[in-house]
């Protein structure tokens, strides 16, 4: 009795994806206390975010992809309502209006779109009956700007960003062609300037330290240049867990959240970057592996979205960390603290995991 029960809960639980994340949830623990200060509290905290984004990535395991397909044009319209009241009535805090107050809880928007999105684009092009004329792209391009700019106004540079990225993906695996990503790219140098005087003073900011952190040590640069100490003292082998010195003396800033992955240099050096690399690089895989052998339009470019948005996530965080990208605010997926990523990113796999194991289903 007991072990049909369990067969029946893992049942959409793709089993190499579980062990994956179980390995980086771990992994995301232990780094945690030490960057935390050995917080108890902290770690105790992050659990609860890992049971709760567990359960919706559970949820999501066993929606079967036809249901996915059927509610994502009411999620994504409910998605840009709410961004839309998050600009009328939204709460105001550090400078940025990206909370909307609900009586009872606070929410973001934001966060819901980066679902949203891709769903959406996957539904409009599994829609079309034959290849994707320019029209489609064109419309599809109107579905993805409208969020994006609603959330570039909060100002909010780094979740604009991973929602950009992934109506991209979807845009490209339904075919977009090379000569217009090409075309886009060359617009988009040529619109440097214009984009320029449309960022605030913080974002240009950003940008001027990224090529020299040394401007203001002290000030703008100096997650950028404690960022970089750290992991360059990590050598090859690190310092051991709990020996970070820039860690353990508070020289790195957010170092639980988005700046954690310089706490996991330092303590793991090298050979733990290359494989905690390896770990994502697994992760990204089996996901496009799923979406390769996806039985629908909708599952192949929902898949393929969600599995190269986690690639973007940790590009993009351990790039700003390592100083290659401007600091944005992209936490590092599945080991930084914090509940809101972590159950948009459980979420995500749940997604994949019910792409693969109902695919299963129908072939049986």
């Amino acid at each position: 009795m007991i072990s049909q029960l369990l067969e029946k809960f893992i049942k959409h639980i793709d089993s190499f994806l579980m062990t994956c994340l179980f390995f980086a949830l771990m992994t995301g623990l232990f780094v945690l206390y030490s960057a935390s200060g050995q917080d108890i509290s902290r770690v105790y905290a992050q659990g609860v975010n890992i049971i709760v984004a567990l359960s919706f990535m559970w949820v999501a395991a066993n929606i079967a992809p036809h249901q996915l397909e059927r509610i994502a044009l009411p999620i994504y319209v409910l998605a840009v309502f709410l961004l839309i009241a998050v600009e009328l009535f939204g709460s105001i805090s550090h400078g940025a209006q990206r909370w909307l107050n609900l009586g009872f809880t606070k929410i973001q928007p934001s966060e819901v779109m980066r679902i949203a999105m891709p769903m959406m684009l996957a539904w409009y092009f599994s829609k079309q009956e034959s290849k994707p004329m320019m029209r489609n792209f064109v419309i599809a391009g109107l579905f993805l700007f409208v969020p994006v700019a609603l959330i570039m106004k909060q100002p909010d540079l780094g979740t604009s960003l991973l929602i950009t990225a992934s109506g991209f993906y979807v845009l490209f695996l339904a075919g977009l062609s090379w000569r217009l990503l090409v075309g886009g790219v060359v617009l988009f140098g040529a619109s440097m300037p214009i984009l320029w005087s449309m960022m605030h003073d913080y974002q240009r900011r950003r940008i001027e330290i990224l090529f020299d952190p040394s401007q203001d040590p002290l000030g703008s640069g100096y997650h950028t240049i404690q960022a970089i100490i750290a992991i360059g003292s990590g050598g090859a082998v690190g310092k051991g867990w709990l020996n970070g010195t820039q860690a353990q003396l508070d020289f790195i800033p957010e170092r639980t959240t988005d700046f954690i992955f310089a706490v996991f240099s330092e303590e793991f050096g090298l050979l733990g970057d290359l494989l905690l690399l390896g770990l994502f690089t697994l992760i990204i895989f089996r996901g496009l592996v799923i979406a390769a052998q996806a039985q629908s339009t909708f599952g192949r470019l929902l898949a393929g979205s969600i599995s190269l948005t986690f690639f973007t996530y940790a590009f993009v965080n351990m790039g700003m960390v390592s100083g290659i990208l401007p600091v944005v605010g992209v936490p590092l997926p599945l080991i930084s603290y914090g509940g809101t990523s972590m159950v948009m990113l459980c979420l995500s796999l749940g997604i994949l995991m019910s792409i693969q194991t109902h695919k299963k289903l129908v072939a049986t």
